[in-house]
């Protein structure tokens, strides 16, 4: 895996041999400061104010001064050369999280994005500062020494050679100690985050020795890493005393010996400054940075590394609209198996879901079976489980009890990847072109037509003109809500999974665009389409609607659970009672004669009569009702 890495980084170095290029030429500058901050000290002494000569030793000072003007110019570029290494590495790094998490739906990519990518980054760009200025100020520095007198390479060298191979020699010991100690510390987070929340059940069903056990035997992992770490970590304060503080006791010890033997006081003198203000400080921010921060970006490679090669190894056949090979998330292909059509698009068998072992069922023994090329709307009060729901038939969650299915195969099983897509309330938008952000779920560019098509179906077309095309850069923050979901959507749209769940996808769209998006997922070729409704025309354009309601749940058409869902009717009232554009009939009251008060908005009359239960284009004209009498101002 190690190699892996090694192979990969050097692949990506390689690509971008001008920054490197760069970065060498204005780090030049900082070698031409630690070159000054020894050898110009070293001639103001001997060659000025030690030969009585006050004006020349000033003169180096002043060359000195100048040096750490320029020095300090040259690192102003660096950080800017830096950047242009750290930042495709961190977008790269992002795209991976974010292709495992939308394609996927790995519930660990926002832990992937907020911290393991940005611990990456972080200690990628401090590694790079750490060794660029450790290479180039000993470079600098064992050229002074050369300079001043070569004698003062022979007791500097050695030490200093003997504490960076002892330091090297510890970074593979500490780089697998370094990675059991995260392991260990993420299980008793993760242990802690699920005991925590439910500290109130634990106590009341008289679990809390248990608990307190499986604590502590995490607990105990993690200080057995530590002390591990810890022990292999005095290796480093090791190399850095051999390799950094002993060529000062060397130099005072040997300075009788080397004045001896011609070395000046002058270069006794800079080949201290060098020791103390440029390979010390070096070697320091070297096994400091190198030794835990490198270490950590070892471990946190591996492992997205690692997770990126078993993705590859997860999708079995592709869905039913894709290429006759199968393709993962890096792009790569291999033969895939016939994919025959499930008549059953979507079945949950008994399903129970909790969110803790004494929690009472979010979801309770659920049975659940909807079509290849069905439409179904799930609706319920709030917090009743519907986005639970989602996250079962996704893979995110898994069932207490009971099996969920989709196309006739386990969700979590392999090529489950390929046969559904979850797009959430909150859509993700990366930086990047829009051509790029919708083709984030295909293995292989989309073709324009095929993107523009997609577009206009979902309704993305005045989005993508407005910001200039799909090869226009996409700025996330600079899109509303609404836009992010259109982008979200037509992603899913384009994808080749044949099962769409939109978990309140639309919630920031107007019902146009909402209607619009909706019939286009509908309409897909052998898709189907599962919708977490919000507004009555969902339900009503679903073929079949859910309802959850706790243990009351319905199953039926939209006018079935009216007329047969008391939950329902109340839900769909409530729905109904703001501002609308057009009628709504009022529901049943249970008049043997079907005759209501006017309750909708638009309905002729003065609300001093009643008109039959019908739509508003069949509203009774004057004259015709029984008493004979007409509506006042009807018109």
């Amino acid at each position: 895996m190690t190699e892996r890495i090694h192979r990969l980084g050097l692949r990506f170095l390689r690509v971008r041999w001008r920054v490197l290029v760069r970065l060498g030429g204005w780090s030049v500058l900082e070698t031409a400061q630690t070159f000054l901050t020894g050898y110009a000290p070293a001639r103001a002494l001997d060659a000025g104010f030690l030969a009585g000569r006050p004006e020349v030793g000033l003169a180096w000072l002043a060359v000195a001064g100048l040096g750490v003007l320029v020095g300090a110019y040259g690192t102003a570029r660096v950080y800017a050369a830096v950047a242009a290494l750290v930042e495709p590495l961190r977008d790269r790094l992002v795209e991976r999280v974010v292709a495992r998490g939308v394609r996927e739906a790995d519930a660990g990519a926002l832990s992937g994005l907020t911290q393991q990518v940005e611990i990456a980054r972080d200690t990628f760009a401090g590694l790079v500062m750490v060794s660029r200025s450790f290479l180039f100020t000993t470079v600098g520095a064992l050229v002074g020494l050369f300079s001043l007198d070569p004698l003062l390479l022979l007791v500097v060298g050695p030490p200093l050679l003997a504490g960076v191979g002892l330091f090297a020699a510890t970074l593979g010991p500490l780089a697998r100690r370094q990675e059991t100690f995260l392991v260990a510390d993420e299980a008793l987070a993760e242990n802690l985050g699920a005991v925590c929340p439910g500290l109130r059940d634990v106590t009341a069903s008289g679990a809390e020795t248990r608990i307190a056990a499986g604590t502590d035997t995490r607990i105990d992992t993690e200080l057995r890493a530590a002390r591990s770490l810890a022990r292999w970590g005095v290796l480093r304060v090791a190399s850095l005393a051999l390799g950094g503080q002993l060529p000062i006791v060397l130099l005072l010890v040997a300075a009788p010996w080397l004045l001896d033997r011609g070395v000046t006081p002058g270069a006794l003198v800079g080949a201290l400054a060098y020791v103390t203000q440029s390979l010390l400080p070096a070697l320091n921010n070297l096994v400091h940075g190198l030794g835990s921060s490198g270490s950590r970006l070892v471990v946190v490679l591996r492992r997205l590394v690692r997770e990126k090669t078993a993705d590859t190894t997860d999708h079995d056949g592709p869905a039913p609209q894709a290429p006759t090979e199968d393709t993962d998330s890096t792009g790569s292909t291999g033969p895939s198996a016939p994919h025959a059509p499930h008549l059953t698009a979507l079945s949950l068998a008994s399903v129970t879901f909790a969110y803790g072992p004494h929690s009472a069922p979010v979801i309770d023994d659920l049975d659940l079976d909807v079509p290849a090329g069905a439409h179904l709307a799930v609706v319920g009060p709030s917090g009743i489980g519907k986005s639970t729901l989602t996250a079962l038939v996704a893979g995110l969650l898994r069932p207490g009890r009971g099996t969920v299915r989709v196309d006739g195969r386990p969700v979590t099983g392999p090529g489950a990847v390929g046969r559904r897509v979850l797009i959430p309330q909150e859509a993700y938008v990366v930086t990047g072109t829009l051509a790029e952000n919708l083709g984030l779920l295909r293995p292989d560019p989309v073709p324009e037509a095929e993107l523009l098509a997609a577009a206009e179906a979902v309704g993305l077309v005045p989005l993508l003109e407005a910001l200039g095309g799909p090869s226009a850069h996409v700025d996330p923050a600079a899109l509303s809500a609404g836009e992010r979901q259109l982008v979200a959507l037509t992603r899913a749209y384009l994808s080749y999974a044949p099962l769409a769940l939109l978990d309140e996808a639309t919630c920031h769209l107007d019902p146009a665009a909402e209607e619009r998006a909706e019939r286009a997922f509908a309409a897909r070729p052998g898709g189907t389409l599962v919708v977490v409704a919000h507004r009555i025309s969902s339900a009503r354009r679903a073929d079949r609607v859910l309802m959850m309601d706790g243990r009351r749940t319905a199953y039926g058409t939209h006018e079935e659970l009216v007329r047969g869902s008391a939950s329902y009717r109340a839900l769909v009232g409530g729905w109904a009672s703001g501002p609308s554009r057009r009628s709504e009939p009022a529901l049943a009251l249970g008049d043997p004669d079907r005759v209501d008060t006017v309750a909708g908005p638009g309905l002729a009359g003065d609300g001093g009569h009643v008109v039959a239960h019908r739509p508003v284009g069949q509203v009774q004209t004057p004259g015709d009702l029984g008493d004979g009498g007409t509506l006042r101002r009807q018109g």
